[in-house]
């Protein structure tokens, strides 16, 4: 009988394995450099070399598994099983995924976007309670996100379905963003975006502060730095986190009101700023989002870390269970 799932989790430094049950309980996890020289040829036999060593390690027999999911960067064919335009894997081009390493470890294989696995993950085991309409926004040196409606992950006509990083809230006077656009969510809300915003309003401020001192003196900032001066009162550092809450909040208001969600769950490496974040955040949600979802709608922080990837892949696989 089939009671277990393999979740990975492709990243540009490292792959990420789990071994879960079929209720989203990791057993055994570990992980590998992602090796991205010669256009990333060497990705995919490193994945089959790592989940075959590692069943012939443990003794464990393919019959015990359902089957395999994955999270990738990039754009991906989920019927195809392909991926491309992975840049930070080197994989500019098509490559086909799927179907290989099925091939090779004898196991049925499906893959997504790492985003929206992520907020698989959370909306399954994590913050999200396994609610079937959960929206997952993470902050880390981008924004990505993904949209789970009615149970469903949202994928649109083209798989660009949940770029929240890409929600431009700040048309007239924004940041220019990686996509060709100007005033995106990411310029703003991401690791990077908040320093951004510390180097524009630190031209203008005259009060004391050990950040702007920091910045006018050509210091590295990071955003940690921001929030914890912040949290300790620093009122240019305030300023800046109370502007970064209001593009956050503005963008989950619009979400809210679009989709009127269960919570809309915030992760990445930013989130660790905490409820310290999280209320302002909420603040202005409650100010921009339509009544009955400012009432509905819930702003929640994510409690899975790391683990969201694996998790979210591995239940992609779950989908084989009847099978």
């Amino acid at each position: 009988m089939a009671n277990k799932i393999i979740g990975i989790d492709l990243g540009g430094t490292s792959i990420k394995f789990g071994i879960l049950t079929l209720e989203g309980e990791v057993q055994d996890k570990w992980s590998i450099p992602t090796n991205i020289l010669e256009d990333g040829k060497h990705i995919v036999p490193d994945i089959i070399a790592s989940i075959n060593h590692r069943i012939d390690l443990y003794k464990l027999d393919k019959s015990d598994f359902v089957g395999i999911g994955m999270g990738t960067p990039g754009t991906v064919n989920i019927e195809k099983g392909t991926v491309k335009a992975a840049f930070n894997l080197n994989w500019e081009n098509t490559q086909e995924v799927g179907p290989v390493i099925a091939k090779a470890v004898g196991l049925p294989f499906v893959l997504d976007n790492d985003a929206n696995v992520a907020a698989l993950g959370e909306a399954w085991v994590g913050a999200g309670e396994n609610n079937p309409d959960v929206v997952f926004i993470t902050l880390g040196t981008g924004v990505g996100g993904g949209i789970i409606s009615a149970g469903n992950l949202i994928h649109g006509v083209a798989g660009a379905a949940g770029e929240i990083g890409h929600i431009c809230v700040e048309p007239h006077d924004g940041f220019a963003c990686t996509c060709g656009n100007f005033g995106c969510l990411e310029t703003l809300t991401s690791a990077t975006g908040i320093v951004r915003l510390a180097n524009k309003f630190a031209e203008e401020y005259e009060g004391v502060s050990n950040i702007k001192a920091a910045i006018d003196n050509g210091d590295m900032v990071t955003s940690k730095d921001i929030f914890v001066a912040a949290e300790a009162g620093d009122s240019f550092a305030l300023t800046v986190v109370d502007k970064f809450a209001y593009y956050l909040g503005f963008a989950c208001a619009n979400l809210g009101s679009t989709l009127n969600p269960d919570s809309i769950v915030i992760g990445g490496g930013v989130s660790a700023a905490g409820e310290f974040l999280r209320e302002k955040v909420e603040a202005y949600f409650k100010k921009y989002a339509f009544s009955t979802v400012r009432n509905t709608t819930k702003i929640k922080l994510a409690v899975l870390g790391n683990d969201a990837g694996i998790i979210g892949a591995a239940s992609l696989a779950l989908k084989f269970k009847g099978e």
